[in-house]
């Protein structure tokens, strides 16, 4: 049951379930949508779909439900194969009868599809179809309660359901008027989540199933259900499943699965592009996690075109945390990174400068002394960042209330951001004589204390930070960030010992730890409670996204002598495929092996990463 379907479309839909469909996590089900009218967040409509074959008066149950410690129904013992691609489908073999069920989660609105094909069977069988509806926040739990309205209303083809008054109707119809819809509500208590009772948290809800489909069905029959917040043309319903099964990737190499992930991590809710950080429950248009991946989902996944219109979506957005206050210090400097890649792949480099610089430079006034109350100037040109019990880097995990990693100081990835950010700003503006002279001083103030300060003989690579006590001398990865970039602080003599430091200490084949294994404080596996995992989060897991600089600040040092090594690399992510989310690309994996994947199912700083790695891989064949 760790093996878990996921699919996404356009609307910020999305359907995830294991691949016996078994529900595990509260986040798990066959349709989940994107409100509006409750502030943007998903939504959980449709929990699951179970079906029942009745022949010659005896009922074999294809679903199964976790309840405390007893699984009921068994329906995974009937599972006999599952697919994938090009369209998910799991066949069940009882007896002498063969079924399969497929599902496609429609490309551009509220809506999945399942057909159901009777492929054998020795004689007439009867389908029973049992919806489980949910009517909740994918974050939240749902319990018995006399506000639920368990009613049905006819339409053709099958009946609309609405639990509660302010969500949209769920309408669940078939592509035959030969389906009966029995009504017969009932709550069923206590289903229990098993990765949420393994994490500690709150695991069982109850679910209002109100009633069931039944449909007559012999050999060759096959019936195609939907699920929607729109009613639909019962006519139209099969004719959808088999325009989205035609059209559907057939995955054929390594460069598709990635292209196929980032396209289902990109939405379009209301004609507005944004970048989902991962599925099934990070959310929607992140400051960070969307700068660090546009150029990888974009650039490198043959939509180039899609690029200024997240970007511009994102600054528009998020303005206050771009220019005024963030817990996400080094996240706005990330906007030059992503404007270098966008030039590298062949945008005119005078019209982005024309069109954001405004943006660039209004970042970079903000961190001068008065501009953010977390992060400031020093005399030195380096950036200081303290708040009392905040964590104000991407290593954000806390514990009762207190950071892990509270890096309280000068920030070593922040301050190389921070370089890059101006000699890029220097390096493309030509007319501003007041802006070039002022910001060259801050930049050659960089560049003299930048090794100085960080720079530790001891350990033979950069601190981590430098705060009140003087030098973390923890071996971590935010070096590499600040190595990773076009223009960075750091003699060239150094990063090659850096990498002998990252070489023998942080790396993996699932990614960078992210810190050493001889650190007393060292986590190699991400599991058990909340506190445990938060713990291990940034003490030890190892990052995919961290690869990325890595391998870029590999290319730089050895040339195409590496591409064997950035090979081997890559493909071990594709090894992992059918462990977590299947076709997907994990958030993060255990430091220590076998590097068992963990996190969000599929990760858009992941995908992003390994895109920009293959195409480096190409470019230097």
């Amino acid at each position: 049951m760790k093996r878990e379907i996921i699919s996404a479309n356009k609307t910020g839909a999305y359907c995830n379930t294991s691949i016996v469909a078994c529900n595990t996590r509260r986040y798990h089900g066959l349709l989940a949508v994107t409100l509006d009218r409750f502030g943007g967040d998903r939504y959980l409509l449709l929990s699951s779909l179970d079906e029942s074959l009745i022949m010659q008066g005896k009922q074999f149950n294809l679903g199964i439900h976790c309840y405390g410690d007893v699984y009921e129904p068994r329906g995974h013992k009937y599972v006999v194969d599952f697919q994938a691609d090009p369209v998910t489908m799991i066949t069940y073999n009882v007896g002498e009868i063969v079924f399969t069920k497929s599902l496609i989660l429609a490309p551009d609105e509220d809506q999945i599809l399942v057909k159901y094909e009777l492929v054998k069977a020795p004689s007439p069988v009867t389908l029973v179809v049992k919806p489980f509806l949910a009517f909740r926040n994918t974050h939240a739990l749902t319990h018995r309660n006399p506000v639920a309205d368990p009613s049905a209303t006819p339409v053709k083809g099958g009946a609309s359901f609405r639990l509660y008054a302010s969500f949209p109707d769920l309408f669940i119809q078939a592509s035959t008027s030969s389906v009966r819809y029995e009504h017969h509500p009932d709550w069923y208590m206590g289903v229990t989540y098993s990765d949420e009772y393994r994490r500690g948290f709150d695991c069982k809800e109850d679910l209002m199933v109100p009633g069931d489909f039944v449909l007559k069905m012999k050999q060759g029959d096959s019936v195609v259900f939907s699920a929607s917040t729109k009613e639909q043309s019962p006519a139209s319903i099969r004719r959808k499943f088999n325009a989205y099964a035609a059209a559907a990737p057939h995955i054929t190499g390594l460069e598709d699965q990635l292209k196929h992930c980032a396209d289902s991590l990109i939405s379009n809710h209301n004609g507005r592009k944004m970048i989902c950080a991962g599925l099934s429950w990070l959310k929607t248009g992140l400051l960070r996690e969307t700068l660090f991946s546009i150029a990888g989902l974009t650039l490198y996944a043959g939509r180039p075109e899609d690029f200024e219109e997240i970007l511009d979506n994102l600054i528009a957005n998020e303005e206050d945390r771009l220019f005024t206050k963030t817990t996400q210090v080094e996240a706005p400097l990330l906007m030059t990174v992503a404007l270098q890649d966008y030039i590298s792949s062949g945008a005119d480099p005078k019209k982005v400068w024309n069109k954001y610089s405004t943006t660039l430079k209004k970042i970079l006034e903000s961190y001068l002394p008065g501009g953010r109350e977390e992060i400031s100037m020093q005399p030195d040109g380096l950036l200081w960042a303290q708040k009392y019990r905040t964590a104000l880097t991407w290593m954000n995990a806390y514990v009762n209330g207190v950071p892990v990693t509270e890096r309280a100081g000068y920030q070593v990835e922040t301050n190389g951001l921070w370089y890059n950010a101006i000699c890029f700003a220097l390096s493309m503006e030509k007319k501003d004589k007041d802006f070039i002279s002022r910001w060259s001083v801050i930049r050659d103030l960089v560049e003299k204390n930048f090794e100085n300060k960080f720079w530790c003989e001891e350990i033979g690579c950069l601190a981590d930070y430098v705060g009140v006590d003087g030098m973390n001398r923890q071996v971590r990865p935010n070096q590499i960030l600040a190595l990773g970039l076009e223009y960075s602080p750091v003699d060239p003599m150094k990063v090659q010992r850096v990498l002998q430091v990252f070489d023998r200490e942080l790396m993996t084949r699932r990614g960078i730890r992210t810190l050493s294994p001889r650190d007393e404080n060292y986590k190699g596996v991400y599991d058990g409670t909340q506190i445990e995992r938060d713990l291990a989060y940034h003490q030890g897991s190892a990052m995919a996204f961290l690869l990325l600089p890595y391998v870029i600040v590999c290319y730089k040092v050895y040339g195409a002598a590496f591409n064997n090594k950035a090979e081997w690399l890559v493909k071990g992510f594709f090894d992992d495929l059918g462990m977590h989310g299947v076709g997907a690309f994990s958030e993060l994996y255990d430091g220590d092996p076998p590097h068992e994947p963990h996190g969000a199912i599929s990760s858009a700083l992941s995908t992003a990463a390994l895109l920009v790695i293959n195409n480096l891989i190409k470019k230097n064949k």
